[in-house]
């Protein structure tokens, strides 16, 4: 192999070394924010459907535990009598002259509501720790897509200098093999490295389009609208 051939193939081995070393040393670690990600939580607790929907319940289930908490009231019936000093009632006779009340109580109705009320207390606690679970089932699903729309960024910028890198690389080989300092061979290879790497970018491209898509979907609103 001729001495300028080995020196333009070794530069290319170069190049493609330099971009590995690189790459292995990127990491999307540094890119984490965590007051921004505490930001995201928070607006998705505010503004997922979910969210509301499970408020509600534990609305209506409080609201249940109340109205059963008085509803023993019921048991109890109050009524009054008005007898006029002056008059008398042959068929029913009464020694007590003016208002007279009368309460009556349903014994039978009385003695259940203690269970109602106990039964409505568990739904609320129920319906809360339902909700409380939910929140922090969301809380982590909202991490968990944070930090995979951080990857899929960090791929992406891995991707997009792989494809300078192999642009270069074509550009020198392209030069080398008009000079006749290189084979078609190699020089197709490079061409085909290229290709390689940007179908590379554009799946990364997608990726980071996919993930941010799902962020926003717990988040209710555009990724730029939370500041």
């Amino acid at each position: 192999m001729p001495v300028k051939l080995k020196l333009t193939y070794l530069s290319i081995i170069v190049l493609f070394f330099t971009s590995r070393v690189q790459a292995q040393q990127s990491s999307f670690i540094n890119d984490v924010n965590y007051p921004y990600l505490e930001k995201l939580v928070a607006t998705a607790k505010k503004n997922y459907p979910e969210v509301k929907a499970r408020q509600s319940q534990v609305n209506a289930a409080k609201g249940l535990y109340n109205s059963t908490v008085f509803s023993w009231l019921e048991g109890v019936t109050a009524s009054y009598i008005y007898s006029p000093q002056n008059s008398i009632n042959l068929s029913q006779p009464t020694i007590f002259k003016g208002y007279q009340i009368a309460i009556s109580l349903n014994i039978g109705q009385m003695f259940s509501r203690p269970g109602a009320i106990r039964q409505a207390k568990e739904t609320y606690k129920a319906a809360e720790y339902q909700q409380a679970a939910y929140l922090l089932t969301l809380e982590a699903q909202v991490k968990r897509y944070y930090f995979a729309y951080l990857e899929a960024q960090a791929e992406l910028r891995l991707r997009a200098n792989a494809v300078i890198d192999a642009e270069t690389a074509v550009k020198q080989l392209k030069y080398a093999f008009q000079k006749g300092e290189t084979t078609f061979q190699i020089y197709n290879e490079q061409l085909n490295s290229l290709y390689n790497q940007n179908s590379f970018k554009v799946q990364a491209e997608l990726a980071t389009f996919t993930a941010k898509t799902n962020l926003e979907e717990l988040l209710g609103t555009k990724l730029e609208d939370v500041k």
